[in-house]
Parts: structure tokens; C-alpha cells; sequence
């Protein structure tokens, strides 16, 4: 379920927020420069989400509680990390700005365009199809710099969605969702004891990660970077459009864009074995360990559905 926000203006967090602030400059005379406007997110007992400027310039503060400042700490290291290779040119991250760690405080560049997700809503549906490649290239950009094989760990991810399946509240999802596992574990046997691409990667790679600018695409929200498979960063992606029937090229596979994972297997090179079981497996999994709540809205889940059970027809046709 995705957590809660305060519609803006939320005043009483901003002058909460305010207070806590005036009280860190004592010890960290840096923050007098820092000027909040704008409540982004408030997560009682977790952080708060806010825009301000410091020193004039356009930011993005994230302000933590003391139980969260390890996590802070994480994400603060991996944008210090790909911030020199993705600091200019088409594809780039957020700029680190400030971090403050005693202080539970970190702030970014507030990166100016539009989400890519709700870019393409608006878009013309005959020009959705031109932003596939971007953002693969995006996500390829991130991920070449720790590129590497190793002995693949496909029950853990089996099991993962298994556990997931068993929470899935809708029953008309649950049948596929049955039928979708018994694929998975086919294909885990398949896979058992083959190895499967690893690389620090994004973490939460849907489209509204990524922001349209101008003249480039800034990935952000990077706080769960780490090592991962490569085909799990693509499968959020491109199930996370399929759920909620955005298929830009109109095309479908998998029950997600079938140009979608054309244009991801040529940016990454996928070998048969990733474009054939790995790839599949993964989208299988994604679809599987997002589990549907009874607070979306019904058209959430006709799609999810759909998507679904275009996806077990394709694995049932493999």
C-alpha cells in the first residue's frame, strides 16, 4: 500500500520540521542557509520528504528518524558512488548536495521535468514507444559499472513469491497467480545451478523513477540500490506499466511490452538463457511479490488481471 501523504499545505509538519531544523543549526550552522517550503511526504515516525532551497538553489531534504540514519548512511554512500559516472550527459542521478549525519539529514538537487509515468499518460499513444530505450539505457548506464556472473539464487526468489502469493486478498488473482507459480517453479528447475548477471542497481526501477527533463532523464529515489539480478530492475519496470495497462508500443508479451523486452534485450545484451528463462522468470516473480490491496481502485485491478493472465498464456505457450 503506498504510504501515506499530506496534502499541501500541511503546516503543522512544516513548522514541526522547522523547529527540529532551527534546533540542528545550533550545531550545524550550514542549516541556517537551509530554507524549507514544501512538505513532499510525511511518514509519521519515519522521515519526512521536503522542498526547499539551500543557499539560493533548488532542493530535496530527506529528514529521518534516529532508527532509519543506517539507511540514510546507505543511500547517501551509493549516490557519492554513481554520482561522478552519471552527472552529465543524457543519463544522470540526482546531485548529492549536503549530508549531515548525526543530524539525519541528507539533500539532493531538485531535479526539474516530469515523471516519466505520467509523461506517457499524456503523451500521443502513437509517441509513448520512443521512451522505452532511454530509460533501458538509463538503467544500463547505472548497472555497467558492477556488472558480473554469479551462481544464480532462484529459490530464494521462488520463495519470496510464493509467500507473497499466499497474502494476494483478491481470489479471481489468486487463480492466476497459482497457475503463474507452477511456471516459476518449472522454470526454477531449469535454472537451478545457472549462473544470472549481477550489478548494483536502481532497487525500484518504475517509470516514475525516472524524471523527463528537458534535455535529459534523472533517475532518483535510489535509496534500495544494491546487488541485484539485472533482469530485476527491468521486470519492475516494465511490469509496473503492465499492471496499469500502459503499453506504449501497443504490443504485448509476457503481459508486458513485447518491445519493452526487445529493446532491454538488446541494450543489455541479454544472452538466450536471460532473454529465454531469466527474463520470464523474473517478470513472473514481479508480478507476483507486488500484492494487490483492497484500497485500489477497481480499474487497478482489471488490469493487473488482464496483465496476469496474458502472462500465464505466454508462459503456458513457452
Amino acid at each position: 500500500m503506498p504510504e501515506p501523504t499530506n496534502p499541501p499545505p500541511d503546516l503543522d509538519v512544516l513548522r514541526r520540521v522547522d523547529a527540529r531544523l532551527n534546533a540542528l543549526a545550533a550545531r550545524h550552522p550550514i542549516l541556517t542557509d537551509l530554507v524549507i517550503s514544501e512538505v513532499l511526504l510525511n511518514v509519521p515516525g519515519k522521515r519526512a520528504i521536503l522542498a526547499g532551497r539551500l543557499r539560493g538553489r533548488a532542493v530535496v531534504a530527506r529528514l529521518v528518524e534516529p532508527k532509519f540514519l543506517e539507511s540514510l548512511a546507505k543511500e547517501w554512500a551509493e549516490l557519492e558512488r554513481i554520482w561522478p559516472h552519471m552527472q552529465g550527459g543524457s543519463y544522470r542521478v540526482a546531485e548529492p548536495i549536503l549530508y549531515v549525519p548525526e543530524a539525519g539529514l541528507m539533500v539532493i538537487e531538485r531535479v526539474e521535468g516530469h515523471p516519466l509515468l505520467k509523461h506517457l499518460w499524456r503523451e500521443d499513444p502513437t509517441l509513448r514507444a520512443q521512451y522505452l530505450r532511454p530509460a533501458a539505457e538509463w538503467l544500463r548506464r547505472y548497472s555497467e559499472l558492477s556488472e558480473s556472473w554469479n551462481a544464480g539464487n532462484v529459490a530464494g526468489w521462488l520463495a519470496r513469491a510464493e509467500r507473497a502469493a499466499a497474502t494476494q486478498p483478491f481470489a479471481r488473482l489468486r487463480r492466476i497467480e497459482t497457475g503463474i507459480l507452477a511456471h516459476l517453479r518449472d522454470m526454477a528447475q531449469a535454472l537451478d545451478g545457472a549462473e544470472w548477471r549481477m550489478a548494483i542497481s536502481h532497487g525500484d526501477f518504475h517509470p516514475n523513477n525516472l524524471i523527463l527533463g528537458a534535455t535529459h532523464l534523472t533517475g532518483v529515489d535510489t535509496g534500495g540500490s544494491g546487488p541485484l539480478p539485472i533482469y530485476k530492475d527491468i521486470a519492475r519496470f516494465l511490469v509496473h506499466m503492465g499492471r496499469r495497462g500502459m503499453i506504449p508500443s501497443g504490443r504485448r508479451y509476457m503481459g508486458v511490452d513485447a518491445e519493452g523486452i526487445e529493446i532491454y534485450t538488446d541494450v543489455f545484451a541479454l544472452t538466450e538463457i536471460e532473454r529465454q528463462v531469466w527474463m520470464p522468470f523474473f517478470i513472473g516473480v514481479e508480478a507476483i511479490i507486488r500484492v494487490e490491496n483492497r484500497a485500489l481502485k477497481s480499474g487497478r485491478i482489471r488490469h493487473a488481471e488482464e496483465m496476469y493472465g496474458l502472462l500465464l498464456d505466454d508462459l503456458a505457450a513457452r
